[in-house]
C-alpha cells in the first residue's frame, strides 16, 4: 500500500507492519486526507498484533493532518489486543508536542522521539 505524490509520500510494509510518512502534508480537510484514511484504515484491519507509524521524515503536518492521525488513535482504541507506536524526531519541530499530546487519547501509545 503507497501513496506518492510530489509533496509526501506514505507508504505500508506490511513485514514490519510499519506506516513510513515522508514530506508534507498541508491537505485541507477531511476529504483530501480520505485516501490516507483509507490506507490507515487498510492497515487497521489487518491481523497484526502491532503497528508503527514512522512520521520522522513528516516535516509538517496541519491541524487537518493532526486531526485524521487522531481519529486513527481513537479507532486504535477499539483493538486492545494492538501495540501501537509512533515514532518522531527530536529535530522536526512540530512533532515534539504534537506527537507526545496523542498519548492522551490512547494512554498505551507508545511515542518514541529520536
Amino acid at each position: 500500500m503507497e501513496i506518492k505524490t510530489e509533496k509526501y509520500h506514505i507508504c505500508y510494509d506490511r513485514e514490519t507492519a510499519t506506516v513510513s510518512f515522508s514530506g508534507s502534508l498541508r491537505l485541507s480537510g477531511p476529504e483530501e486526507y480520505q485516501p490516507i484514511t483509507q490506507l490507515l484504515g487498510d492497515v487497521a484491519d489487518t491481523q497484526t498484533e502491532k503497528i508503527i507509524l514512522n512520521l520522522q521524515q513528516l516535516e509538517f503536518l496541519n491541524s487537518s493532518g493532526i486531526s485524521m492521525l487522531s481519529k486513527f488513535i481513537i479507532e486504535m482504541r477499539k483493538k486492545p489486543g494492538v501495540q501501537m507506536t509512533v515514532q518522531g524526531s527530536k529535530s522536526v519541530a512540530w512533532q515534539g508536542k504534537s506527537l507526545k499530546n496523542l498519548q492522551r487519547l490512547m494512554p498505551a501509545l507508545v511515542v518514541e522521539l529520536v
